[in-house]
């Protein structure tokens, strides 16, 4: 009789939806092409003293925790590759995973991991580079897997999807025989990935229905033969570099060259391999892990070829310029910055912001009465993000001088500038007044009781500040019970207001300044010198706003 085997199903019936695990093979030890060389990772090399506990990330992203989908809970060596139990993390984008997952069109997998040793070879022309001993660091979801062995795995016998097996048998066959041979096929197919042997030699030994006592006795013989047909290399490499995801390199090499810049910045141990390095060293280096010859280019040409090619070299300067900016945006901030409450918006939309009542006011039950329903009531106000920015051009001439300082300079004018924008954006919302959704402006003495007269002192007005403040109430007309907590003022008013909110040492009740718990905060954009305000902590109380782009603060 003809006995027909079809592919299995490739949708992974290991996922369990209510654990939110599931099983994959996230490497199989196969060869990996990569610029200029065969990367080969030996699963017997492999250390996965760190991987238990590692994360789950996107696409090797590790820049937030908005990259990460979950972590991994178990890690082992099995016949197949290096299988992995992953449980993913609750959120509406994990949700959307997993439902890929089980429906089969999300399926690639690859481990991030580093290499402290590496062995030198070449087999038939083509250089191949051996890790001794590699630490897997996390694993990755990815749209397109260097392995194209790794898979989210299925329960019992995972077939290959082009596999069709076609046998002329006599007679009934036995179900046992069948489940025996597939299992070690798979096993010298391990073998083969384990040794760094070809599929032609594994095909060889399956054709041969070889046993695997048998594949792993021809499997020792070849390494054996071709460890004494490598011939022992007379020169001596040294490998200072890890192979990880160019987003790691970019951001340790990038801190190398930000630490040239601020002498101050401690540097991280992952990013001493990189320290000292100029930019004409950096894109040597850039081009040199692409592959590329960089032999007797000079400055000129190393950088250009940095810049407009396939490198990480624009990544490490623009990281180091990030750096830089950064820097000097988290200086001291305006007075008003530190009244406002900042949040995220996830687009380009008008944001809704609620605001709700207090409870509604407690009523007396009578021993056979009955519980009333209130209410809550609310209010809300709208505002949208937009996006601004300029363009400040790092020269050419400034890279192949290796001009740090004005490298520095440029990035740090830049985080200057945008810290202040912000503030003037903040100080010029704040004077605007503007209507909220009732109709009135947020200042206003009728409509809500905020903004007083002038008085003939400041201790006089700040005692009716502070006593309209008490007084203020909910769009339901319960007190809010809000106590002040900064006093706002322009520089025309700091030394008057500072005697005004000086803790003194009484001797006499009298004598006590009642506003000392108050702190006084100046902001030099405030143009009117006699406006001044009285400020709750916005820790407590809504007040004023602002947003970034939810992922692009």
């Amino acid at each position: 009789m003809i006995f027909c085997t079809r592919a299995a199903n490739l949708r992974p019936s290991t996922l369990d939806p209510e654990a939110r695990t599931v099983e994959a093979v996230v490497s199989t030890g196969a060869d990996v092409p990569r610029p200029g060389f065969v990367e080969r990772l030996p699963l017997a090399a492999a250390d996965l003293s760190r991987l238990e506990g590692a994360p789950v990330l996107d696409a090797h992203q590790r820049s937030s925790m908005a990259h990460q989908l979950g972590v991994i809970e178990n890690a082992r060596i099995a016949p197949e590759g290096l299988v992995v139990r992953m449980r993913f993390r609750t959120n509406p984008e994990t949700d959307a995973l997993m439902s890929d997952i089980a429906a089969g069109s999300v399926r690639g997998l690859s481990v991030g991991y580093s290499v402290p040793r590496w062995r030198e070879s070449r087999e038939g022309g083509q250089r191949v580079r051996t890790a001794e001993s590699w630490m897997a660091r996390e694993v990755s979801v990815v749209p397109v897997a260097a392995d194209p062995g790794a898979h989210f795995r299925s329960q019992g016998v995972t077939m290959e999807p082009e596999t069709e097996v076609i046998e002329a048998v006599t007679g009934t066959p036995n179900p046992a025989t069948i489940e025996t041979r597939a299992e070690t096929n798979r096993a010298i197919r391990s073998i083969a990935a384990t040794a760094g042997l070809t599929r032609a030699w594994a095909d060889d030994q399956i054709d041969r229905a070889a046993t695997l006592d048998a594949a792993r006795a021809d499997a020792f013989e070849a390494m054996r033969t071709r460890q004494a047909a490598t011939p022992t290399p007379t020169t001596r490499i040294e490998v200072g570099i890890e192979h990880e995801a160019p987003d790691a390199i970019a951001t340790r090499a990038g801190e190398a060259l930000y630490a040239r810049t601020a002498p101050a910045h401690q540097l991280s141990e992952q990013a001493r391999p990189w320290a000292g390095m100029t930019t004409r060293d950096l894109a040597a280096d850039c081009l040199r892990r692409s592959g590329a010859s960089i032999m007797g280019a000079s400055t000129e040409t190393l950088i250009t070829r940095a810049l407009h090619s396939a490198t990480d070299f624009p990544l490490i300067l623009g990281d180091a310029v990030n750096r830089g900016m950064r820097a000097a945006y988290e200086t001291p901030s305006s007075g008003v910055r530190q009244l406002a409450r900042q949040t995220m918006s996830r687009d380009f939309r008008a944001k809704r912001r609620l605001q709700l009542s207090q409870g509604p006011t407690l009523e007396k039950v009578g021993e056979t009465g009955e519980f009333t329903q209130g209410s809550l009531e609310e209010s809300e106000e709208f505002y949208a993000v937009e996006t601004f920015g300029r363009i400040i051009a790092v020269s050419r001439q400034m890279l192949i001088n290796d001009d740090v300082g004005a490298f520095a300079d440029v990035s740090g004018r830049m985080g200057v500038a945008a810290r202040t924008f912000e503030n003037a954006r903040l100080t010029a919302k704040l004077v605007e007044n503007p209507l909220l959704s009732d109709g009135i402006a947020v200042f206003d003495a009728a409509g809500h009781s905020n903004q007083a007269a002038q008085v003939a002192t400041i201790e006089a007005a700040l005692d009716a500040a502070r006593t309209s403040m008490r007084r203020q109430t909910d769009a339901s007309g319960q007190m809010i019970e809000v106590a002040p907590r900064f006093v706002l003022v322009p520089p025309d008013l700091e030394t008057e207001m500072q005697r005004a909110l000086a803790e003194v040492a009484a001797n006499e009740t009298a004598q006590i300044n009642p506003f000392s718990a108050l702190s006084l905060l100046v902001e030099p954009r405030l143009a009117a010198p006699m406006t001044w305000y009285v400020v709750a902590d916005p820790a407590t109380i809504d007040g004023l706003e602002w947003a970034y782009l939810e992922g692009a603060p």
